[in-house]
């Protein structure tokens, strides 16, 4: 008996913890005032700054999202690609450079990963002082 009660629980749960994140994805898919979704947007920033990344870009920023756990790696880098994309862009620069990587990572982070992103950074040895205005 108290196995199915702690059996319904934890499905109820993770039912529960299954629906906020499907509800999130939702969130993102579902079209904005301009007529394009959170992830449109992402894609087009991608598909548009393709060109404009070199081999140490890509090098850096998968670099940058190893901290990730691996079952979420690959939508942080899509969203950390789309801002250094979207920043690139609108700089309109040639390539993109440590700069736009940099920028675009701290930008593209939760407030809540700050310090974790910090801590990559100060591994890194890259200086803060230029990029400390992004942190507030």
């Amino acid at each position: 008996m108290w196995f199915i009660v702690f059996w319904c629980i934890v499905l109820v749960g993770s039912f529960g913890i299954g629906g906020f994140f499907m509800f999130r994805k939702f969130l993102k898919v579902f079209p904005k005032a301009d007529g394009k979704s959170t992830l449109d947007w992402e894609e087009h920033y991608v598909n548009e700054s393709l060109h404009l990344w070199n081999e140490d870009a890509k090098k850096l920023l998968n670099e940058l999202v190893s901290p990730v756990p691996e079952l979420f790696r690959d939508v942080a880098k899509q969203k950390i690609a789309s801002k250094i994309g979207q920043i690139a862009l609108e700089d309109r620069a040639r390539t993109i450079d440590f700069d736009h990587i940099i920028r675009g990572y701290i930008v593209a982070t939760p407030k809540r990963d700050h310090k974790f992103l910090i801590k990559k950074l100060t591994s890194m040895n890259v200086d803060m002082k230029p990029y400390e205005h992004l942190f507030e």
